[in-house]
């Protein structure tokens, strides 16, 4: 497969892009490196399948110059802060809903067979059905879940009126290898895992009760492989469990071997209080099934921090 990773050199997107070369495909790699970094690609940059180009998905002529010959496009990039855009919406809206349209529009003019579209749960905004199924209205809560809401529609409009497959992966709270914790918009495990690891407290915003569906990327990963082959429509990408923000940081100080107490700040705006995905469409769609539990994921991105703590 000639593959296309927009955000290939961010955390998911370079996962994404080193399973895609164990699997012997050929891979070119869009990222203007405003949150991604050449550093999560190092390990493989002198391969002949890779190719990274330096640019943005904000640039339309550059997009359909690239997807030129390729087959799928897993489309990653974003910027993916629900803060940032409530910070500032017309970056997030210029990024997120003008380069996803860029990308559809260059899709359908270079006959690419497929474009797989990173989603978000942000889109659900903060429903009281649980576990939430991709038939819930949408609710989103901040410009990010709107952008990423709109997004999607793109995706199924280009679908029904030009004939471009689209597959749109509505991804949980994912984590693991490769996740920045030094952003100020850091997800939350990350930065849990490395102010522990150096004998910090966690800083949980809120009162911690609040609870997430945590996927590790690998699991991420692999769905967006199988949904290169199968699937349409919306899935929702998760792990089907959830946990709460207390209980995760005591969980991370536990595994961590430490002796320490969470600090607990004012809540940020936008973010929703409780999260659990049904994931039945994506077992049925793409044979999805999760294979790292929490304490297994926790466990391989502990061992990936520790070093560089």
């Amino acid at each position: 497969m000639n593959a296309i990773v927009t955000g290939g050199a961010g955390f998911i997107g370079s996962n994404l892009v080193e399973k895609l070369l164990e699997e012997e495909h050929e891979v070119s790699v869009l990222d203007d490196l405003s949150t991604g970094t050449l550093e999560n690609l190092k390990a493989f940059r002198g391969r002949k399948k890779l190719t990274f180009i330096h640019g943005s998905i904000t640039d339309r002529n550059l997009l359909t110059e690239l997807l030129k010959g390729a087959e799928c496009v897993f489309h990653q990039a974003a910027i993916p802060s629900v803060q940032k855009s409530v910070e500032n919406p017309l970056v997030t809206n210029e990024v997120n809903v003008n380069g996803t349209l860029n990308v559809l529009v260059a899709g359908k003019e270079c006959d690419v067979e497929k474009v797989v579209y990173a989603s978000s749960c942000a889109v659900y905004g903060d429903t009281s059905e649980l576990p939430i199924r991709e038939d819930i209205k949408p609710d989103p809560k901040s410009p990010y879940a709107v952008s990423k809401l709109t997004g999607e529609q793109y995706c199924t409009t280009f679908s029904e009126v030009y004939g471009l497959k689209t597959v749109c992966l509505r991804y949980f709270n994912v984590y693991g290898p490769k996740q920045d914790p030094s952003s100020e918009y850091a997800a939350v495990i990350p930065r849990f895992i490395t102010r522990v690891l150096a004998n910090k407290p966690p800083i949980i915003y809120g009162d911690g009760t609040q609870t997430r569906d945590f996927i590790f990327v690998q699991d991420v990963v692999t769905a967006n492989i199988q949904a290169a082959e199968r699937g349409a429509g919306v899935l929702n990408i998760a792990s089907g469990k959830s946990i709460s923000i207390n209980e995760l940081a005591d969980k991370i100080i536990e595994m961590a071997g430490k002796n320490l107490e969470p600090v607990y700040e004012p809540e940020r705006p936008g973010e929703i209080k409780h999260s659990l995905a049904s994931i039945a469409r994506a077992e049925k769609e793409l044979n999805y099934r999760p294979r790292f539990d929490l304490e297994k994921g926790l466990t391989e991105t502990i061992g990936y921090f520790k070093p560089e703590v």
